[in-house]
């Protein structure tokens, strides 16, 4: 899988972010977004292989359109400067648990879990997180987690949600408003032969801590 030509655009993107620029290179986008929807294909088959909630599901429903919304933003740069795509039931429209693969020049990752999940869906996280917290913690405590993905990530309340005492034994994990995991990939890692591999590797190990998620919100 040739993916130097899809990094090179994307490099160059971040340098040009100009409808016309982006358009004098239309035909060079077009044909690295056929590559990354192709990756996406591939990903999704071998995902639905140990996630049978994947089987079937359209990869190009998964990717992310390129262009920016910049109604409400102060940056008007037209274009993002990656690929992206969330693999999960209902594509990029998943609620749920799902995996996600950012593609970007210097900026890559990939990995699961659940980014803003719906009120109800937090609560009922935080609940098995109360209820049920060894499973968690021996995932997230495993070298195999920590050398992967280091820790969860997501954006943290300043204090206890709702419900819960500050002094509770599992506060820092009952703060988190998201709840995901990503490994990060160099340039020279995304282009090299044994990369799909990798990438494979990663959303198994994601797919454990995706299945204690699945379990608390189903």
């Amino acid at each position: 899988m040739e993916l130097k030509p899809t990094v090179k655009f994307l490099k160059e993107l971040s340098a040009n972010n100009t409808k016309e620029w982006f358009d004098q290179n239309r035909k060079t986008y077009e044909s690295c977004r056929v590559e990354f929807v192709d990756l996406v294909s591939k990903i999704i088959h071998e995902i639905s292989k140990f996630d049978p909630e994947l089987t079937g599901v359209d990869p190009k429903k998964c990717v992310f359109r390129i262009n920016r919304d910049i109604r409400f933003s102060k940056d008007k740069t037209p274009y993002k400067t990656n690929f992206g795509a969330l693999m999960g039931a209902n594509g990029k429209k998943t609620e749920g648990t799902g995996f996600y693969i950012h593609l970007a020049s210097g900026q890559s990752f990939a990995g699961g879990g659940i980014y803003m999940p719906q009120p109800e869906m937090l609560a009922a996280i935080r609940q098995e997180i109360d209820y049920n917290p060894d499973r968690l913690k021996e995932l997230i405590s495993s070298q195999e987690f920590k050398q992967t993905f280091d820790e969860i990530r997501g954006d943290k309340l300043k204090t206890a949600p709702k419900g819960y005492p500050k002094d509770h034994p599992n506060i820092e994990l009952l703060r988190l408003k998201s709840f995901y995991v990503v490994k990060e990939f160099s340039d020279k890692e995304i282009t090299a032969d044994g990369f799909f591999d990798e990438l494979i590797s990663t959303y198994k190990k994601a797919y454990e801590f995706n299945k204690y998620l699945k379990a608390a919100i189903s």
